[in-house]
């Protein structure tokens, strides 16, 4: 007993410690596998952040060197002003800060004292402020311009700030103006990651938070020029600045650490990634919970012990067996001896009835009778014992031959003679018989009469040497089988030939939907090229255009190609949607946002046509892929638009369950029955539109495909004469993990001054002559040099070093070869890497993102002028900023 005890309790032991060993071996692999991935993931993250936050300044940095040349804003600085002058300035900036939608813009002397500002009209404004003191003035006097964030002296809210020099007739800086941007839409939108995002400046002073309690928070001790920085430029006011305490864990390398947030408080371990923003002191921080890695980690431990738990199980299992297995036979040795002793005493029992059995009348044996097969039962000698009656109807015996002692081999040669023991000699045939009955074997073997009766025929061998033999008709049972056979071979082989057909039916229909999809892409790409050369020509037709009629005609012309533009539009993304080219991101956002930016784009069009437009505000959350559900609700406003003559179009939701049903209602024509499943397919429409805008028939068609793709359900609702409901179901999100945002306020175009594109060399690369015509016309009415505009091969030819332009315009498909290699070529040769914009018909979102990490513009034929020139002007002006830097 203490020796089976002691062999349990090392087993246990080693049981365990492998366990524990291998916990630990495998959580500590897996916690670094997994930091590994969240590391990655998190610098992805700041890199996006980075490129957000430099075009939001971006958007902004063009204005204040576009009022730096306005002739107004310098005569103001070079001479006496009257309180009149003052106020028109002051309305000047007004307008211009309300095209731009930033904080404020100020104009500054020399001496740094504000002229006129944006906020005149407002209690604490800029107007008479000594701002002498301020970086970003003294930069802009010294530099011509400069940049820095603070926090308000007026106002008293934070900004950053850029300024520009204004130059008077002798070249020298006579004041500045100054535009400030508020970046809390910046902060609004940290909010939707679940992670702390922080920005600090030069000093270590936390100035941007996705949450309020991390924001003016010192990541290290300010130094005594530190402090005085702060104190003579004002930067942050009165702010109290608390330190932000953490304790590190860990450093994983140059930019992340592992810390333990104190205060403000984080739960659990934190992994801290700093990322340097290019062309400022600023730095970007994420704070990321490592909770997924400690679960991942905890799950491999599990893994692991459980694995070895297996292994020790698996091996205890077979230990296990063999000694089931010598129990085994052990216990049938013990059983075999007992059978032997039971089969004596059965031998016994026999020989009583064989004896009673000889002892009887007739052979006919009364047990037997109930039986359906033919039994026959013979002794040691080979003689009869017994039988039963479906043994004699089975082989129709004459009533003499069958008795009691009467020899078997009789009743052999009497079938012998009737040819039932098949063909060769009956001598050789009955003497097999005898010697298989004096073997005791027993067997088992069909045997076929002559009329077609299969027989199975089973012997025994009896303990003392006599022997039992059945026979049962089976003849049904093998034909059923045949037949059953027969059957089975015919439907194999009509499911290979039919298996053989569909395979090829479906290699066939998908090699015609890639031929189809490849077909429409390329024809939509082809029709854009011409559609792209007329729209720009379209748009220098009415600057040469003086009269109302011509005038009309140019605009009549320009909504044609809208129309065309947006049925190509409509055609492309069919065929990007069956070809399974679209992306779909999931996620849960705010609906009433939507809402309320659809209403406003849509309200304007149905003022136009004397319809009404009205929305239910909403507080719900959803679950859906914002882009593609903004979509689908806007094919349902532009229907409800176009076949409504006049009343009121209601957008709203309501609540079924854990789902959100979106629905549009109008007081159209209504849609009969019959065709309300018909108007989802392509190119079905009603004839009651309006006249000049009853669209296409592909809006329903792309509705019901992002249904399809969203697993959403689309639905329809009408009654003719009263109108028509449209509605989209989308899952409920969860409110937790979305914070409202409110809507950004509608862009405003760029100003329309190309003083940036003056006097700027471009070249466009495009295989398209017409196209070229019509860009090169556009950018003379610019003021641009276009030296170049033609195809890739004569580029090429063309590009000397160090005679590169300022810009380039590049197609992406050209005949063979594909624009970014073709611009690269290009670089090659000039020694130069001038700003690219791609102007394709390419609309790939993949494309679309190479070209935004790699700097490059983008724009999607055909181009829309000012959208065009806009992009020009932000392209130069960033690639001037990052050469002066």
């Amino acid at each position: 007993m203490p020796t089976a005890f002691r062999r349990q309790t090392w087993t246990l032991l080693l049981l365990l410690g492998g366990m524990f060993a291998c916990m630990l071996l495998a959580g500590h692999l897996a916690w670094q596998h997994a930091l590994r991935g969240e590391i990655a993931s998190v610098q992805r993250q700041l890199t996006l952040y980075a490129q957000a936050l430099g075009q939001r300044i971006d958007r902004y940095r063009t204005l204040p060197e576009v009022l730096a040349l306005d002739p107004e804003l310098r005569a103001a600085l070079t001479q006496p002003l009257s309180q009149e002058g003052i106020d028109r300035l002051n309305r000047r900036l007004e307008q211009a800060n309300g095209a731009s939608q930033s904080s404020t813009l100020t104009l500054i002397d020399r001496n740094g004292k504000a002229l006129a500002a944006s906020n005149w009209r407002e209690a604490r404004n800029n107007v008479g402020v000594d701002y002498s003191f301020r970086p970003y003035v003294q930069q802009a006097l010294s530099q011509g311009s400069g940049r820095f964030y603070g926090i308000g002296l007026t106002t008293g809210l934070p900004g950053y700030f850029l300024s520009q020099g204004i130059l008077d007739e002798q070249g020298e800086i006579a004041g500045l103006v100054v535009i400030k941007i508020v970046l809390f839409e910046l902060e609004r939108e940290w909010l939707q990651t679940p992670d702390v995002v922080l920005a600090s400046d030069d000093h270590g002073v936390v100035f941007l938070a996705s949450q309020p309690a991390w924001r003016y928070r010192l990541l290290e001790p300010l130094s005594a020029s530190d402090r005085a920085d702060l104190a003579a430029t004002r930067q942050y006011l009165d702010q109290e600045l608390h330190p932000l305490r953490y304790r590190q864990l860990q450093a994983l390398d140059d930019s992340s650490m592992l810390v333990r947030l104190q205060e403000p408080a984080l739960p659990g371990t934190t992994l801290w990634h700093t990322m340097s923003l290019p062309g400022s002191n600023w730095r970007l921080h994420l704070l990321h919970d490592t909770q997924a890695s400690t679960v991942a980690s905890r799950w491999a431990a599990a893994a692991a012990a459980g694995g070895w738990l297996a292994l020790a199980l698996l091996v205890l299992f077979v230990r296990q067996r063999r000694r089931l297995a010598a129990l085994r036979l052990r216990s049938r040795q013990e059983l075999e001896a007992v059978l032997r002793q039971h089969a004596q005493e059965l031998r016994t029992a026999q020989d009583g009835i064989v004896q009673a059995a000889r002892q009887a009348d007739t052979g006919l044996s009364r047990s037997l009778e109930h039986l359906p097969q033919g039994v026959v039962v013979i002794d040691a000698d080979l003689r009869l014992v017994a039988w039963n009656s479906r043994y004699v109807q089975l082989f129709r015996f004459p009533p003499e031959l069958l008795r009691t002692g009467q020899p078997i081999e009789d009743l052999f040669r009497h079938n012998a003679r009737r040819g039932l023991l098949g063909p060769g000699p009956i001598e050789a045939a009955i003497q097999r018989r005898l010697q298989h009955l004096r073997s005791g074997n027993p067997h088992l073997h069909e045997s076929t009469k002559d009329d077609g009766t299969v027989l199975e025929i089973r012997g025994n061998p009896l303990p003392d040497g006599g022997f039992v033999t059945s026979y049962a008709d089976i003849t049904s049972y093998k034909n059923a089988a045949r037949e059953l056979r027969s059957l089975a071979d015919a439907l194999e082989q009509r499911i290979a030939e039919r298996t053989r057909d569909l395979a090829q039916a479906k290699r066939e229909a998908e090699q015609a939907n890639r031929y189809k999809t490849r077909f429409v892409a390329a024809a939509v790409h082809d029709l854009l090229q011409p559609l792209n050369a007329a729209r720009m020509f379209s748009s220098l037709l009415r600057s040469h255009l003086h009269d109302d009629a011509g005038r009309h005609v140019a605009e009549s012309i320009d909504g044609a190609l809208a129309a065309q533009d947006a049925i190509l539009g409509s055609l492309l993304d069919i065929s990007r949607m069956e070809s399974g080219q679209l992306e779909v991101h999931v996620r849960d956002f705010a609906l009433g946002p939507l809402l309320q930016v659809m209403c406003h784009n849509f309200g304007i069009l149905a003022e136009s046509r004397g319809l009404r437009l009205s929305g239910v505000d909403t507080r719900c959350v959803v679950r859906s892929d914002e882009a593609l559900l903004r979509r689908i609700l806007q094919n349902f406003l532009s229907n409800a638009i176009r076949y409504t003559h006049q009343g009121r179009i209601v957008i709203g939701c309501r609540r079924q369950g854990s789902q959100l049903r979106i629905e549009v209602h109008d007081q159209g024509p209504g849609i009969p029955e019959s065709l309300q499943r018909e108007i989802f397919e392509e190119f079905r429409r009603l004839n009651e539109g309006h006249g000049e805008d009853r669209g296409a028939g592909l809006g329903l068609a792309i509705v019901e495909r992002l249904g399809r793709l969203l697993g959403h359900e689309i639905g329809l609702r009408s009654q003719l004469g009263r109108g028509s409901v449209f509605w989209v179901c989308v899952p409920l999100g969860d409110p937790l993990a979305v914070q409202r945002i409110a809507p950004a306020a509608p862009g405003h175009a760029l100003s329309s001054d190309d003083a940036p594109l003056q006097g700027m060399s471009a070249w466009y690369v495009e295989d398209d002559a017409q196209t070229c015509a019509a860009m090169r016309a556009l950018l003379q009415r610019w003021g641009c040099a276009l030296p170049y505009a033609g195809g890739p091969a004569e580029a090429l030819a063309l590009a000397a070093p160090g005679q590169a332009p300022q810009l380039v315009l590049l197609d992406v498909r050209l005949g063979p070869l594909y624009g970014p290699d073709v611009y690269a070529q290009l670089c090659q040769r000039w020694g130069q890497s001038p700003p690219v914009i791609l102007v394709t018909a390419e609309r790939d979102g993949t494309l679309r993102r190479q070209a935004a990490e790699r700097g490059w513009g983008f724009l999607a034929k055909p181009v829309r002028p000012p959208a065009l020139r806009a992009l020009m002007s932000q392209m130069l002006l960033r690639h001037r900023d990052a050469g002066s830097s």
